[in-house]
């Protein structure tokens, strides 16, 4: 073609051939079921012809008249447009279709002229100058109604399209969970996870009947040399969609100086965020974009992939930005849950990320999310090895009110309770640390019979976070003054770890045997309260002369009186030590009346010639009342005791 564009008949017999080329492309036009790409390379062709057969009648003398009047048809077409503010692709399926034929016409016009040699012909180049201009013109317009058609169709999708799981990760304590370092009480940190698995959701960004519409309008801009401006219009139009659906995930544009400063209950929502934000953006619309994309560019080569990281780009770079100073940061004991969500979701999403910036350009899209994976599983290991040291060094400088659970224990209990959702990532990344640490476990689940949940390296791990709070709740102890109050403590907090650990998905991780190891724990420090508390009190009720069928009056009467002081200084402090399971509070009041009212029943039917108001201050039924006063956490006097209330 381009030959028959340069070369011009000199002779007769020539323009006879060009006139019948003519004829013959004008008869296969009108033929039916012509492909769109046949029909336009017959219709170039005609203009071809057309216009060597003008260039002919030039050198005669017609002139461009032909080209000139063609010329003239289209910029009425294109012209008339300017002056009309409603939007071409708005007014009709007609018009938008002729509104492109003209356009087609025009570029055939410019790249048949521009085959003609000049010649210094001033009438060819004033030609070629005003189908330039209206090209031009057109190719504007058609930039307008593709950012008008990518806005007015933009679908305001709100991110609900990964569905909710099956069973609910979310946790609400009844207990408070606390700081390691204030002990100061705080609601526990909950997994917010969208979904086990993040997959693909792709949804319609744009609505399928739009499609034809944007591709129709790139292939002219592209066939004009008009690529540029078509890419920058389409970029600028997806890129301002993206970044607003960014924002609806409240995502704050936020700095590493930023997060580094943040307090940690705004750091942590800030992390939360991310995880959504990461499987929302990339599993949704980033997958979304991406064909999208290839619907629109697919058939023009690098562009298409171009297109799609300059759109992306500045949204992953706040990604990205965010995640690195996350994992450049000091690793706190609180961070470790939300750590573990940001690589679990980000290691989720590795192979999607893959294959979304597959190409050369975007290699560093790719690169820079496998560097921040690495990045925050060292920070999940760091964080974990300070939670394991703060756990043992957490010290106290006064003993905790009452003996009941102390606020490490729920904090730790409730922490590792967590941990079971990331078993999988935990064993994993904790594998390299695994000898070291079962060594230091005492516990048989870690040796050669082991089963599978036992012996992971995240079992061993966790129990021996409950090994180093053990040893310091025995520390924690020894701030008590009085050596029954340190049992009651012991006894709380060991059975409180066996009630997590029972009631809890932690029990595979640490198996029967611990189980029955720390009942054995518990039951030891109750027996060594009774004994310690009530062995002396019982005692003064002993006969002194076993023989005697009966003490003097004198010799009752003393023993009842020391009882009677004995056992109002334990009511009157013990009603104010706490055991705060009820379960454990009734068994162990049930023990004590066995021992204590036993004790003093038989004491006074041994004394019945004695028993009367004067030598007698409690009853065995008052005995028996008083004692439901004791660990309740409320100290109580005689004046204020069940039995007064009641008389």
């Amino acid at each position: 073609m381009d030959e028959c564009q340069s070369a011009i008949p000199a002779h007769d017999g020539d323009l006879h051939v060009v006139a019948a080329a003519h004829h013959i492309v004008k008869a296969l036009g009108t033929t039916k079921n012509l492909s769109d790409d046949l029909r336009k390379i017959l219709i170039d062709l005609d203009a071809h012809l057309s216009l060597i057969t003008s260039n002919i009648d030039s050198k005669g003398g017609k002139g461009f008249v032909e080209v000139e009047e063609r010329l003239k048809r289209v910029e009425r077409k294109i012209v008339i447009w300017e002056s009309d503010r409603i939007m071409i692709w708005d007014s009709g399926p007609k018009e938008a279709s002729d509104y492109l034929e003209a356009v087609d016409e025009v570029q055939t016009l410019i790249d048949s002229l521009r085959g003609l040699s000049m010649n210094e012909n001033q009438k060819q180049k004033e030609l070629l100058h005003r189908a330039s201009s209206l090209l031009q013109m057109a190719m504007s317009r058609l930039e307008e109604e593709l950012i008008h058609m990518l806005v007015k169709h933009k679908q305001q999708s709100e991110p609900t399209y990964i569905p909710s799981p099956s069973s609910q990760r979310n946790v609400v304590y009844n207990e408070s969970v606390v700081s390691l370092d204030n002990e100061s009480a705080k609601e526990a940190s909950s997994k917010n996870s969208c979904s086990d698995e993040c997959g693909e959701y792709i949804v319609d960004l744009v609505p399928e009947h739009v499609i034809p519409d944007i591709k129709s309008i790139a292939k002219v801009m592209f066939a004009s040399d008009y690529s540029q401006e078509f890419c920058e219009a389409f970029i600028g139009a997806r890129k301002e969609a993206l970044e607003q659906h960014f924002d609806i995930l409240e995502n704050g544009k936020l700095s590493i100086e930023d997060v580094l400063k943040m307090e940690w209950c705004s750091l942590s929502t800030e992390m939360n965020k991310w995880t959504w934000s990461m499987k929302i953006i990339f599993g949704v619309y980033l997958m979304s974009e991406k064909r999208l994309c290839d619907q629109v560019l697919g058939e023009f080569g690098s562009v298409n992939s171009f297109c799609f990281l300059e759109i992306a780009k500045t949204t992953i770079l706040c990604l990205l930005n965010f995640g690195e100073a996350i994992a450049m940061g000091p690793q706190e004991p609180e961070k470790l849950l939300r750590l573990l969500d940001m690589y679990e979701t980000l290691a989720d999403l590795v192979i999607d990320i893959d294959a979304l910036f597959s190409e050369d350009g975007g290699s560093f899209v790719r690169l820079e999310f496998h560097k921040l994976l690495e990045g925050l599983a060292d920070s999940i290991k760091a964080a974990f090895n300070v939670f394991g040291v703060a756990v043992s060094s957490n010290g106290s400088l006064y003993p905790f009110p009452g003996g009941g659970v102390h606020p490490l224990s729920k904090y730790v209990m409730n922490y590792i309770s967590m941990f079971p959702e990331y078993c999988s990532t935990l064993n994993l990344l904790l594998e390299d640390q695994h000898s070291d640490v079962a060594s230091l476990v005492s516990e048989p689940q870690c040796g050669p019979t082991a089963s599978l949940s036992t012996s992971c390296p995240m079992a061993c791990h966790l129990r021996s976070i409950t090994s180093s709070l053990e040893s310091n709740l025995h520390k924690k102890s020894k701030l008590y003054k009085d050596e029954a109050l340190q049992h009651i403590f012991l006894m709380n907090n060991l059975h409180y770890m066996v009630q997590k650990v029972k009631g809890s998905e932690l029990r595979p991780f640490f198996g029967d045997e611990w189980i029955r190891k720390h009942n054995a724990k518990f039951q030891q420090h109750e027996m060594n309260y009774e004994r310690v508390t009530w062995s002396s009190v019982v005692l003064l009720l002993k006969d002194d002369n076993p023989g005697s069928s009966s003490l003097s009056k004198s010799a009752f009467k003393e023993k009842c009186k020391g009882f009677s002081v004995a056992f109002e200084e334990v009511y009157k402090n013990q009603t104010s030590w706490c055991i705060p399971d009820p379960q454990l509070r009734e068994d162990l009041r049930i023990s004590t009346s066995l021992k204590v009212v036993h004790a003093y029943r038989t004491f006074l039917g041994r004394n019945p010639a004695h028993v009367d108001d004067k030598c007698i201050k409690h009853t065995v039924e008052d005995v028996e009342k008083l004692l439901l006063d004791l660990f309740e956490g409320s100290p109580r006097s005689l004046r204020n005791s069940r039995r007064m209330m009641k008389t």
